[in-house]
């Protein structure tokens, strides 16, 4: 924007300082011009009238001649042609006048219609030639035959003009130097508040809402600023309003979750009991006491997960980081599911890292879990460790070595709006991928009632996704995978058939390999 305006500037100074120039030469050379051809005709009428009065004609060469002298005395230095039929005389005997004075107003005068006038240029030198028609005194003003042509040289005013000339154009540089700061002026007066406008934009773009811009004048940028004003203020009182919703609405999920322990611990310890008892009781009760259940530990894994959910909202959520082999840890999270026979693993052992436990637990439980409910056998779970340039996930960061470890099956796969969905709260993955056996819906039952994470009582997010789960899992898993600084990615197709869920984990180490 600056440059454009000082080029803008000083475009237009330029501009108008040469029109100026050219209008002002143009005038200033018509006018120099003008008055020197008027001085040389009327000069030239009154000294041929006050000689001409007593001159004879015919006359010989020598009395043409002193005519022709004593018509240039009295017009200084102007050389002067008197012609008489074939009789030519001139004041200067040595100078060439053929060249300048030109056959058409040779036939001008000739033809007697008074004084006639040109501008020449002869030997690139300008000249101004004046002729004139020596009449009778009579009252028919008959012409005599006596032609007189007198030259004036033209070089001074020539010099003259192109004297101004010069000066005008050298004064089109300070004009246009001045120009230039003018403009620098202008355009700092302009750009100022446009840049500190742009600066609380980009401030208020990157969360301080409370960027504001000082209001000067009353011109059209004032009115920007005020308006940039009143909308950061509607802006901020709204993210205010809607932290604090969100506050009370992270708040509220947190207390009714705490407040639905105690009644789901009741209402859990008598379901066991039922549960117990169940082969002793009629076919309906048994039926409707395991139901009973069933239904209490989804609950309770459901009460779990929002309080898990509320402390990742809340950022209280914290690792409990140690070195740990990631090989037995998956090992021991299928095997207390009892899900070893069903998943097909390729662990490499030696590979330790830092990391919570528990948490990747539940990020094992939550991606076999769903491949073995949703997909289709096979199953594989893989680990390995890549380098920095083998790869990786977004927000991983860049340098460093890295856990990847995939959860893959065979079914049909994801669609691609529930791969933009599969780690939203609540969305239940059974809408984008359903088996509808019999022996998968046994299956999900057990593996929702199935054991205890480690460490005693179902692992927050250790239910699953879908039907039988919380609907939580996923987002869980997600939030456990950034708390360790890693993130989760999602293969909905695979070119042979199935989905495919990755673990990408940045592998620290305490052994002196890496750092904590």
């Amino acid at each position: 924007m600056r440059v454009r305006l000082v080029v803008t500037f000083v475009l237009v100074a330029l501009l108008s300082a040469v029109t100026a120039t050219a209008l002002a030469y143009r005038d200033a050379r018509t006018a120099v011009l003008q008055r020197t051809q008027n001085t040389a005709v009327d000069d030239l009428r009154e000294r041929v009238a006050a000689v001409a009065a007593g001159f004879d004609l015919p006359p010989d060469q020598r009395s043409l001649s002193r005519f022709a002298a004593e018509v240039s005395e009295g017009l200084g230095a102007r050389i002067v042609v008197a012609r008489h039929q074939d009789l030519t005389a001139v004041s200067d005997a040595y100078a060439d006048t053929e060249g300048r004075i030109t056959a058409e107003l040779r036939a001008a005068v000739r033809a007697g219609d008074g004084t006639r006038f040109q501008r020449v240029e002869w030997r690139g030198e300008p000249y101004l030639v004046v002729g004139t028609p020596v009449t009778y005194a009579d009252g028919d003003r008959r012409t005599s035959g006596l032609e007189v042509f007198a030259i004036t040289d033209l070089r001074a005013e020539r010099d003259d003009t192109e004297a101004l000339l010069d000066s005008v154009r050298e004064g089109i540089v300070p004009v246009v130097a001045v120009a230039a700061l003018l403009a620098l002026l202008a355009a700092g007066t302009v750009l100022r508040p446009v840049r500190k406008l742009g600066r609380a934009t980009r401030e208020l773009a990157a969360g301080d809402l409370g960027s504001r811009v000082a209001v000067r004048g009353h011109d059209e940028l004032a009115d920007l600023a005020r308006t940039f004003n009143e909308t950061a203020g509607a802006l901020q009182s709204s993210d205010a309003e809607l932290r604090a919703q969100e506050a009370k609405a992270r708040r509220f999920v947190a207390d009714v979750s705490h407040e639905l322990r105690t009644p789901l611990a009741a209402m859990a310890m008598v379901a066991t009991v039922l549960e117990e008892d169940a082969d002793q009781l009629p076919p309906d009760a048994a039926r409707a006491a395991r139901t009973v259940g069933a239904e209490t530990a989804r609950l309770s894994r459901l009460v779990e997960d929002l309080m898990e959910i509320s402390r990742f909202d809340a950022g209280a959520a914290r690792l409990n980081a140690s070195e740990t082999d990631l090989a037995d840890t998956v090992r021991a999270s299928l095997a207390l599911r009892g899900w070893t026979d069903r998943v097909t693993l390729d662990l490499p052992e030696g590979v330790r890292a830092v990391v919570d436990r528990r948490r990747v637990d539940v990020i094992v439980a939550n991606l076999v879990g769903n491949a073995l409910r949703h997909g289709a056998p096979p199953v594989t779970v893989t680990l390995a460790v890549v380098g920095a340039g083998g790869g990786g996930a977004p927000g991983v960061g860049e340098g460093g070595e890295r856990v990847v470890l995939e959860v893959a099956d065979r079914g049909p796969g994801l669609p691609p709006e529930a791969r933009e969905r599969v780690f939203d709260r609540f969305y239940k993955a059974d809408e984008a991928r359903t088996r509808t056996t019999a022996a998968a819906t046994a299956t999900a039952t057990a593996t929702a009632t199935g054991p205890a994470a480690p460490g005693g009582g179902p692992g927050p997010g250790a239910g699953l996704d879908g039907g039988q789960g919380s609907g939580l899992g996923m987002a869980i898993a997600l939030e456990n995978a950034r708390l360790h600084g890693g993130t989760i990615e999602v293969e909905a197709q695979r070119p042979g058939g199935g989905a495919a869920f990755t673990l990408v984990l940045p592998l620290r180490r305490t052994d002196g390999e890496g750092e904590e």
